[in-house]
């Protein structure tokens, strides 16, 4: 099941890695002397990931799209131009830094208002600011950027970027797509807040993450949508939908704010799922403690879009209209996902097995299976279903192009199900369930950072045979 909760792999033309494909900007003379932040923080799948020497606390995107071939009859692809303003801290001194962005043309980079020199190196956009950065020291870059961006093809083969659709774009980001349509620290370990604005032609419409704050028609007769996303968000998270869709605002409890983006083609046959946003939000609060965010949603685009649903932060992606198993499983990421993010790809279980977890809960609270009967079912038969199912453990996939397959997510469910086992004790587990997105709310953890957790909640218990077998293990584990 790559990707999140993901049917089959995406199968189409594949487009050459955009981690090779960069152009060559030329700017001042510039680049890493040995005093620069690290290309990339070391994830162990995708090394060239994030940078190193600073940490962004916000991202300001004020972008314009013009539509290519097939919409509106503009030549050679989309067009998007941007100004990214990034608000960082120096965690070291700094007489150059990089940030991540495939593809695009650099027009020019500022640091703190001051021109800054720039180059090309693959994936990585190297600055070097007119004078160097104190460690602790606050800085702005901004960074004026135009071109068609790409869509990325990753090694599980599917593809995310910039994903042309049938009336517009839809831009994702997990993994590694969000370099494609801006500049950034593009690692899930580093958080920021965002404030998007984008520009469009009359009659499409700009969805993004958090709180539609304003639409205003230019003078152009463009319409700019403003965008404003006040809690942390992973960049790999953040995403761009611009196309023509039926937009609702239903009313959900706590205050929220709800929006939710239909193309027109999909709102008969989702009509019903959707109707039932309310309910989830409240069943997951029940389950998993306070929504984490201020605003909630969804969008639904025509299938074959994208070839998968997505988690994207406060309104996930759906390729045509879901089912609820599948809604309910990007509902519960919000919590597990997005507001608690793996610290690197290899934590990817901690997300995927929680989330589709909750669709083994959802299914019993609906009278279905009971989450132990999906257990023993998946344990006994798993392998007629899912052939990989025992390939790798959770906790140790094989590559990169294996972070969103089966193991990570069925056998990660098992595992949070055997700790659940071991508890014995359904009113603990779903306190646990409620600390941890509590103690991590808003923040980044690892796998030793859960085991450590559940052991310091029980004590007494011993779940040394949890993590040894079931989310270590190799191969089928024994009977519990």
């Amino acid at each position: 099941m790559p990707r999140c909760a993901r049917r089959a792999p995406v199968v189409g033309a594949l487009l050459a890695c955009g981690l090779l494909l960069a152009a060559c900007d030329s700017g001042s003379p510039g680049g890493p002397d040995g005093s620069g932040g690290a290309s990339g923080v070391g994830d162990p799948y995708f090394p060239k990931a994030g940078n190193g020497g600073y940490d962004v606390s916000h991202y300001g995107l004020t972008l314009s799209y013009t539509p290519g071939d097939g919409v509106d009859g503009a030549p050679d692809g989309d067009r998007l131009s941007g100004t990214a303003v990034v608000t960082a801290r120096a965690t070291e001194d700094l007489s150059a830094f990089d940030l991540d962005l495939v593809g695009m043309r650099v027009r020019d980079v500022t640091v703190e208002g001051v021109d800054a020199g720039f180059r090309r190196d693959g994936q990585e956009l190297v600055v070097r600011p007119s004078e160097a950065l104190a460690e602790g020291e606050t800085f702005e870059v901004r960074v004026r950027y135009s071109g068609s961006p790409r869509t990325i093809t990753d090694p599980d083969r599917s593809e995310e970027g910039w994903l042309p659709t049938e009336d517009g774009v839809l831009a994702l980001g997990e993994p590694t797509g969000s370099m494609a349509w801006f500049p950034g620290n593009h690692h899930p370990a580093d958080k920021a807040s965002y404030d998007v604005a984008v520009t469009v032609p009359k009659g499409l419409t700009a969805v993004s993450n958090g709180e539609l704050r304003s639409e205003r028609v230019t003078a152009d007769g463009r319409t700019t949508f403003s965008w404003h996303t006040a809690e942390p968000m992973p960049s790999h998270a953040a995403m761009l939908a611009i196309g023509r869709y039926t937009v609702t605002r239903p009313a959900v409890d706590d205050g929220l704010s709800a929006y939710v983006a239909v193309d027109p083609s999909q709102e008969a046959a989702s009509r019903a799922v959707l109707a039932r946003l309310p309910e989830v939000v409240h069943w997951a609060q029940d389950n998993f403690g306070p929504y984490p965010f201020s605003s909630v949603g969804a969008i639904v685009e025509r299938p074959g879009d994208a070839g998968y649903a997505l988690e994207t932060q406060n309104r996930p992606v759906f390729p045509g209209a879901p089912d609820i198993e599948t809604f309910v499983h990007e509902i519960a990421h919000q919590w597990f996902g997005n507001s608690v993010t793996p610290r690197s790809w290899r934590d990817m279980w901690l997300s995927e097995g929680l989330a589709t977890y909750a669709e083994w809960v959802w299914t019993q609270d609906e009278g279905g299976a009971t989450a132990e009967e999906a257990f023993t079912e998946l344990y006994e038969h798993g392998t007629d279903t899912y052939e990989d199912l025992w390939e790798f453990p959770p906790a140790k996939p094989t590559s990169a192009a294996y972070v969103s397959t089966v193991p990570v997510y069925q056998r990660g469910a098992m595992v949070i199900h055997r700790v659940r086992q071991v508890l014995n004790d359904d009113d603990a587990f779903y306190d646990l369930l409620w600390g941890w997105a509590a103690a991590h709310r808003h923040g980044n953890a690892d796998t030793d950072d859960f085991t450590a957790y559940v052991e310091k909640r029980a004590p007494d218990l011993d779940f040394d045979e949890v993590w040894s077998d079931w989310l270590y293990g190799e191969g089928r584990p024994p009977r519990p």
